[in-house]
């Protein structure tokens, strides 16, 4: 399967959907951890079984030998298997299912190795499982291949984990005639189940056998797995339906009521999807993979809980890997559990209702078990302690970015649209290196046309720039590409980067790239050859330039740099594979001190980084190119996809800073805000203070109003006339669009007139409906517009001594109502 944040962002995506819902709720789950162990065996009793779901292990198999063992002695899929064999009986599971891609690379036999060893755990164990190839575990994943295609006995699937294997398994009931499919029956809760474990791209004839399989056993409710039926929509939330999942709905899954569920790996991240099929019942479609995430996945697996008396299955990501790495070696990515939108929930099933028409007599167990769901929390949690993780949302609008000192270029395409005309700008936000559009005659892309660079709206989820930069129709081998150039002299064309830098991009790879037309395109360069640089040992990679960020033929992610020392010669990161048609944002982190560079994808850093480098070589004042490569001195590689905002940072900055960080709300203040019972000469005009450059401030309570926070930092308020007489209660916030501050409230009152009545203003009135009261006064307060008369009557006394009342009571019930909210 294709290779954050992570949320990620992996959409990463080490991608969470709300990172702070996650931090209350593994809190609340460490306090409450014991209390429900205790409860459990004489409260909420229930049929129950856990369903335990290994995604995509292929980073785990491709880097056990090299980097976990070495590190830790043991692989994530190997505490995989080892959690789940004993825990087995406390969490009541009778099967655990594999999604696919169970190695990277399927020509490397140690790999292989790495996953049977894996595997054995489970045989050991007599834990049954199924497995089923993905992508990754076919010589050739063409997607105009089926499994029919292949050469089966060149396939190293079927030696490692085919019939031959799967025949000792206490489940398993046959194979396809393939052996790349197979099937199991498990009983839980005294009720049998089907897992129907599919290859990568079945052929008809392999659907037609699935077919056979299901009808041949008409009363057992059917589980499809296989690597690919959903994806997951550019908001890292929603779900996403795929050509070739539609192709199995219609083929298999629509007309079969027994197939209640589907679940697949092979996109990063997770979501889910409920379908109705022609017998109008409901199919509940899942995907859950996390190899984009730390350390290749961070051993996320998924536990899915059949609560047969609560009538729903509730779903729960979980790291036994995380909860076995020492102490010392645990990061802000190590969370044990995962509680995003789609990394937790609960699908409600009225079980013996779904099944009733293919099985009448679906009996729900006896109620033996507790909720195992919170159980499996109990055990993950039990004696954790972890950071605390980093948590990511969306931009409010497009100045919701953090502005970073040492910002030497930032491009971005908020406020432009339509085809990006020859010659036409896109301007750096920071400090004059804009890029132009190099006409198509300099270009020396024979094929290119006018057409081909756009910027609309098409943008990453958490990139503040609301538009990017497309390039169409690349083709390397038809001259055809495009690109933007920074000009001559431009001050970041001769950047050494002497003490490291950071480059964040947003990428997406266009759904129609192919390796033949589009392999090693680039998307951000220095232009020049790297092998004409004086000191650079000859470089195997070519006459690129000597700075590139590009997609290999493999779909990953490849930074390569000539460092300040040019001797050193050639310094590469790579990432996993990297999906089709999904915006990514990397960022590229070197770090002079310990002489490394670190490629982090959607938050999580990869397993392949650069050591001793710092810095860049580079050839003098030639340019930056956006959307090309070089070869020979001449320009190519054109990227076929988009690109969003970029910025290059002179030194190192942390995820706290990046592009996908959020600006910083939380200094709002208000300069001597009124307090107290405040005399009737007052003349209240103008609230002022402090907050976020360009952040709009709203006042609401008994005075409303509006300002944007100047360059400076400054806000004011001016009332449209003084404030009468009364009490008030106000609170301000300063927002960037959808985003907001916490309030900071206040409240006061002025007094009446001499001799006058004095009005109240509700809590709806608005500044502008508020009379004037009280008379000009001598003495001003600073910053505040009030004014101070040095002569009070006994009445006005009394009246400012029933002003402070108003103002103690009003204090006493807020502070009750508060107290009462904690």
């Amino acid at each position: 399967m294709p290779s954050t944040a992570l949320h990620p962002l992996f959409r990463k995506r080490f991608i969470r959907a709300s990172a702070a819902l996650a931090v209350a709720t593994v809190s609340l789950s460490l306090l409450a951890a014991a209390p429900a162990a205790e409860a459990a065996p004489t409260a909420d009793l229930g049929s129950r079984f856990t369903l335990a779901v290994l995604p995509d292990t292929q980073f785990y198999s491709r880097y056990s030998a090299d980097q976990f063992q070495p590190r830790y002695g043991k692989d994530p899929f190997q505490a995989q298997t080892e959690w789940l064999a004993h825990n087995r009986d406390a969490l009541n599971i009778p099967f655990v299912a594999g999604l696919g891609d169970i190695v990277d690379q399927s020509w490397k036999e140690n790999e292989w190795v790495a996953a049977d060893d894996a595997v054995k755990t489970l045989d050991d164990a007599a834990l049954p499982y199924s497995t089923a190839p993905g992508n990754h575990d076919v010589r050739d994943s063409n997607d105009d291949l089926d499994d029919t295609s292949y050469d089966l006995s060149q396939e190293p699937f079927l030696k490692w984990f085919g019939p031959g294997r799967a025949k000792n398994v206490s489940t398993y009931k046959g194979a396809d005639p393939t052996g790349m499919s197979q099937y199991h029956v498990f009983e839980a809760e005294g009720q049998k189940y089907m897992v129907l474990a599919l290859s990568w791209r079945v052929s008809d004839a392999t659907i037609a056998w699935a077919d056979s399989v299901i009808k041949a056993n008409p009363t057992v409710p059917v589980i499809l797995t296989t690597h690919q039926v959903i994806d997951i929509d550019s908001d890292a939330i929603s779900p996403k339906e795929t050509q070739y999942g539609l192709e199995l709905w219609d083929k298999l899954i629509k007309t079969n009521d027994q197939i209640f569920l589907t679940v697949n790996g092979h996109f990063h991240g997770e979501s889910h999807l409920t379908k109705t099929n022609d017998f109008g019942h409901s199919v509940t479609q899942i995907v859950i993979d996390y190899q984009m995430a730390y350390e290749g996945g961070d051993g996320y697996l998924g536990l899915f809980e059949f609560d047969l008396s609560n009538k729903a299955i509730t779903v729960q990501t979980a790291s036994p890997w995380v909860i076995w790495k020492p102490q010392d070696t645990l990061t802000s990515y190590d969370q044990p559990l995962l509680e995003g939108v789609n990394q937790q929930f609960t699908v409600p099933m009225d079980f013996a209702a779904r099944f009733s028409t293919f099985n009448p007599a679906f009996t729900v167990g006896a109620p033996t078990h507790p909720s195992l769901s919170q159980k499996a929390r109990d055990i993950v949690l039990a004696g954790f302690v972890g950071p605390d993780p980093v948590s990511t949302q969306a931009p409010g609008n497009t100045n919701d970015y953090v502005d970073v000192a040492g910002t030497l270029a930032h491009w971005r395409f908020t406020g432009t649209s339509g085809v990006v005309k020859e010659g036409q700008t896109v301007t750096d936000v920071a400090a004059g290196n804009d890029l132009t559009r190099a006409s198509i005659a300099a270009s020396g892309a024979t094929n290119a046309e006018v057409g081909d660079v756009t910027i609309g709206s098409d943008h990453a989820y958490l990139s503040s720039d609301d538009s990017s930069v497309c390039f169409a129709n690349a083709d390397r081998n038809n001259s055809r590409y495009s690109y933007l150039t920074s000009a001559s002299g431009a001050p970041v064309n001769n950047a050494s980067f002497d003490n490291g830098y950071t480059i964040e991009s947003f990428l997406k790879i266009d759904a129609s790239w192919t390796s033949s037309t589009n392999q090693w395109m680039m998307a951000l360069i220095r232009a020049g050859n790297r092998n004409e640089m004086p000191g650079v040992p000859y470089d195997r990679w070519g006459n690129g330039g000597p700075v590139v960020l590009g997609l290999s033929n493999l779909k990953e992610f490849q930074w390569s740099v000539i460092p300040n020392e040019p001797g050193l010669g050639d310094r590469v990161n790579w990432s996993g594979e990297i999906q089709l048609d999904t915006w990514m944002h990397v960022a590229i982190v070197n770090d002079p001190t310990a002489r490394t560079t670190t490629m982090y994808v959607n938050g999580a850093p990869v397993l392949r980084n650069a050591t001793d480098t710092v810095g860049q070589s580079f050839v003098p004042d030639a340019p930056w190119l956006m959307g090309a490569g070089m070869d020979n001195n001449n320009p190519g590689a054109g990227w076929n996809g988009c690109i969003g905002e970029t910025r290059i940072v002179d030194h190192v900055i942390d995820q706290t800073q990046w592009l996908t960080a959020r600006a910083d709300l939380t200094g709002l203040t208000v300069t001597d805000a009124p307090q107290g019972s405040l005399p009737a000469t007052t003349r209240l005009t103008t609230f002022s203070g402090a907050g976020h450059p360009g952040a709009e401030v709203r006042m609401s309570g008994s005075i409303g109003g509006s300002t944007v926070v100047d360059t400076a930092g400054k806000w004011s308020i001016v009332l449209p006339q003084a404030l009468a007489a009364g009490a008030y209660e106000a609170s301000v916030v300063q927002a960037l669009g959808t985003r907001e501050s916490e309030p900071v409230a206040f409240d006061f009152g002025i007094e009446g007139a001499p001799g006058a009545t004095t009005p109240r203003p509700s809590a709806t009135d608005s500044a502008a409906t508020i009379p004037i009261g009280g008379a000009d006064g001598t003495t001003a307060l600073a910053n505040t517009g009030l004014e101070l008369s040095g002569v009070a009557t006994l009445a006005g006394l009394l009246l400012a001594l029933l002003g402070a009342l108003v103002v103690i009571l009003n204090r006493r019930r807020r502070a009750a109502t508060n107290s009462g909210n904690l």
